[in-house]
């Protein structure tokens, strides 16, 4: 549709840097090593100091990220791991593939994990906690570590969203024992394919993820442990090493469309806006505002028919998901999971996005609820 207004722009925002993604592929091409190398160790530095941690390890996708992680951590078929039941399945996902167990608790109102709900719901197999930084901004994190630390369980972070967000000066991933953070093309920081990273400050953690992604293997030809092939390209580092000189400037205009999106927006009580925590910088990976539950989906129907992109992150619980059916839950056990499920709608946001088109995203927004 002409004058479309997508929810996130990334053929625009490949434009803005063309010229030196085009150099930097070429740079990998002409070099000949196209399996690991200097380009996804300097951007596995890069990257790392960029978020405050000692290491950064590059693998496929972030998906393996969180399962690696979990696999390096040690637990296993017998512990599990509390997850939020507000999230992108691949956080539960991965704690499944790694082979320990899921233990989903409810979220706030925030869309972030409710500690309180852990306390009600860990039981005597709970081994770890993985807070996902849902939407671009960082969990509670002094009262995930103070309940992780009363019951003695390990801290994962789901960084997946958060590229350069923060909590009172610490950034998202830098929190736990490690972090787990995706690439994926619409990400904050997007690569031109999958991609993702583990982060961490621990040494040995860091050396067992990085031989679980190359088949177990720390020297070629010895495996003395299962591992898999799950790399990150170079291409696509040298991708993200471009991309990572403008990231502090892309989230903080992410930042400012979501300071114009508050003021628009703060006239329509039917819409509640998304509120970041004090102490937090937000990262704004989405905009994501609350609607009435009776009207949500007609207005998602409007707003697309009009030619604006909005979208529902996420329709359906984990714990309503089949491939999670296992756990024997059923509607009603995560309230707030639930509604938030049927409430959010996530706005177009990116770094491009203008004031005139923010302007008609809201106008058509006002059309869509009063005809709901």
């Amino acid at each position: 549709m002409s004058g479309a207004i997508p929810l996130v722009d990334l053929k625009t925002n490949y434009l803005a840097i063309e010229a030196e993604v085009r150099a930097a592929v070429e740079r990998v091409l002409a070099s000949g090593t196209y399996i690991g190398g200097p380009e996804v160790e300097a951007f596995e530095r890069e990257y790392a100091a960029f978020a405050g941690v000692k290491h950064c390890v590059g693998v496929a996708n972030g998906t393996d990220a969180l399962e690696l992680l979990v696999r390096a951590a040690k637990l296993g078929r017998h512990d599990e791991v509390l997850v939020p039941a507000n999230s992108f399945i691949a956080s539960a996902l991965a704690v499944e593939r790694a082979g320990a167990k899921v233990r989903l608790v409810d979220c706030t109102w925030d869309s972030l994990l409710d500690v309180e709900d852990c306390e009600a719901r860990r039981g005597p197999d709970v081994r770890a906690v993985m807070p996902v930084h849902l939407f671009g901004q960082c969990a509670p994190m002094e009262a995930v570590g103070a309940f992780a630390g009363r019951h003695g369980l390990l801290v994962l972070e789901d960084a997946a969203q958060s590229q350069g967000a923060s909590r009172h000066g610490t950034g998202a991933g830098a929190f736990g024992l490690g972090a787990g953070t995706s690439f994926y093309p619409g990400k904050n920081l997007g690569a031109y394919g999958d991609a993702g990273a583990v982060l961490t400050q621990d040494d040995a953690l860091a050396r067992q993820v990085r031989a679980l992604r190359n088949y177990g293997s720390e020297v070629k030809y010895s495996h003395p442990e299962t591992g898999f092939n799950s790399r990150l390209d170079p291409v696509q580092a040298a991708v993200l090493r471009v991309k990572l000189k403008h990231l502090a400037r892309w989230n903080e205009q992410r930042r400012a469309a979501a300071r114009r999106y508050d003021e628009l927006l703060a006239g329509l009580p039917e819409v509640t806006r998304p509120r970041t925590l004090d102490g937090n910088v937000h990262a704004f990976h989405l905009y994501v505002v609350r609607l009435p539950e009776a009207k949500r989906d007609g207005v998602l129907q409007r707003l697309q028919a009009d030619g604006v992109g909005a979208a529902l992150h996420y329709p359906s619980p984990i714990h309503l998901q089949g491939a999670f059916k296992h756990l024997g839950h059923r509607a009603g056990d995560f309230p707030v999971a639930e509604a938030l499920s049927r409430q959010m709608l996530s706005l177009p946001l990116y770094p491009e996005l203008t004031a005139e088109q923010q302007a008609r995203v809201v106008d058509s927004l006002k059309k869509a609820l009063a005809a709901a």
